[in-house]
Formats: structure tokens, C-alpha cells, sequence
């Protein structure tokens, strides 16, 4: 089973994303483009709000979400109760998000890492299992259910 991922962002992560969704593709996986589709100055959460909705209904298995900061993509993407988001800018932190948080979207910040740490980020984030245990309790705590 091919992994879905769904990708999104804002104008500042316009070209990063491109990249991203390129790799994903070459590597088998099927992707979805919730936008923008130019570096046309836009507002994020008009496609990061979408893009969570389908991850947190599970019709994708993990989302990723590219801004200038990666702060206001991984705000949006936070608001929703199912939704564990994780601003990456350095590798060690992808593989603790998925090991440690389970986190189901990656928020990486295109204005302060090169593209090919946000690519290894990526590969990283999909395919980092969740270490489940000790850590499965506190991830159960996270919602506000």
C-alpha cells in the first residue's frame, strides 16, 4: 500500500514544496497538492485548514506543510484536536516527532533550512515508525477530547 501524503504551505514555501512533491512522487508515493500553486503572496491557512481536515480523517496517512518560519502553518495545522504537527529544522527532530509524539505532519521552515535538509527531513518524518510505549500514554494526553 503506497503511502498518501498531503502537502501544502504557503508563498514562502512555494518552490520547496515543488521539490518536495517531486521526490515523494519518485519514491512511489501519492501526493496531493493543497497549494498555493505560484509564490504569489497568499494566506496559509486557507490550504493548510483543507490539508488537516484530510489528515485528521485519515484519507491521508501524513501531511506536510513548507512556510517561511514554519510557525504559522504548524498554528493552523495545531488547531485540529487529531492533528500533531511538528516545526523541523534539524533531521534528529523529524525522526523524534514521529518516535516519540507520532506526529502525522511535518512544518518545515523553507527561509532557514537548505532544500536538501528539508528533502531529508521529509524522508525522515515518512519513515520513522512510532515507538509506541512509554510514549503511546502521553501521546494519548495531547488531544483536548
Amino acid at each position: 500500500m503506497s503511502l498518501k501524503i498531503a502537502i501544502g504551505g504557503d508563498h514562502a514555501g512555494f518552490a520547496y514544496k515543488k521539490e518536495v512533491i517531486a521526490l515523494l512522487e519518485s519514491k512511489g508515493y501519492e501526493v496531493k497538492d493543497f497549494g498555493p500553486y505560484s509564490e504569489d503572496s497568499c494566506d496559509y491557512p486557507d490550504y493548510v485548514h483543507p490539508l488537516a481536515q484530510g489528515v485528521e480523517s485519515k484519507e491521508f496517512n501524513f501531511g506536510i506543510i513548507i512556510c517561511g518560519s514554519g510557525n504559522g502553518v504548524n498554528m493552523v495545522a495545531n488547531k485540529y484536536q487529531d492533528i500533531r504537527s511538528a516545526l523541523v529544522w534539524q533531521n534528529d527532530l523529524a525522526a523524534l516527532a514521529r518516535q516519540h509524539n507520532n506526529a502525522n505532519v511535518l512544518a518545515i521552515p523553507a527561509r532557514f533550512v537548505s532544500l536538501d535538509d528539508a528533502k531529508t527531513f521529509v524522508d525522515t518524518f515518512i519513515t520513522t515508525d512510532f515507538e509506541g510505549g512509554r510514549h503511546e500514554n502521553r501521546v494519548n494526553k495531547i488531544a483536548c477530547k
